[in-house]
């Protein structure tokens, strides 16, 4: 049998030193992280990571957005002016996505928001209703595997 271990080098105090470096975990994304985030609290859920999983909603949808519409949705870009855009395009019957598809992410979006900095400076002082939360989470999760 061939057992083979990964090492690092890592900086110390004075000089270097060796140790095991767990690839595997170095190579999931921040993205997938927050995948399995709420896929396991959705199922078993853990007050403790609850607002953890409200602010990885977010996230979840940019990435997916990104990737799903990498020609309109461009890195730098926020999904306010994107759904703007999406509503013009849906008026000028040229569309990005469909008008229940604005209004399902503009849902999720304003969940999403109450939990993210930018959106709302006091998002670590929203209360968090377990039922909503789930809702919500499951949504995203369906919203985000599709095109």
């Amino acid at each position: 049998m061939n057992l083979s271990t990964a090492l690092r080098i890592n900086r110390a105090v004075v000089g270097s030193e060796i140790s095991v470096w767990d690839v595997r975990n170095d190579s999931i994304s921040e993205h997938d992280k927050r995948h399995e985030l709420v896929r396991g609290y959705l199922r078993a859920a853990d007050p403790d990571k609850e607002r953890q999983v409200a602010a990885a909603l977010r996230p979840i949808l940019e990435a997916f957005m990104r990737v799903a519409y990498p020609e309109y949705f461009r890195p730098g870009t926020l999904l306010g002016p994107f759904l703007e855009l999406c509503d013009q395009r849906v008026v000028a019957n040229n569309q990005i996505l469909s008008a229940g598809d604005i209004a399902g992410l503009r849902a999720l979006l304003g969940y999403a928001n109450l939990f993210h900095h930018d959106s709302n400076p006091a998002w670590q002082t929203v209360a968090i209703n377990d039922a909503e939360l789930t809702d919500f989470a499951e949504r995203t999760l369906l919203f985000a595997s599709r095109r």
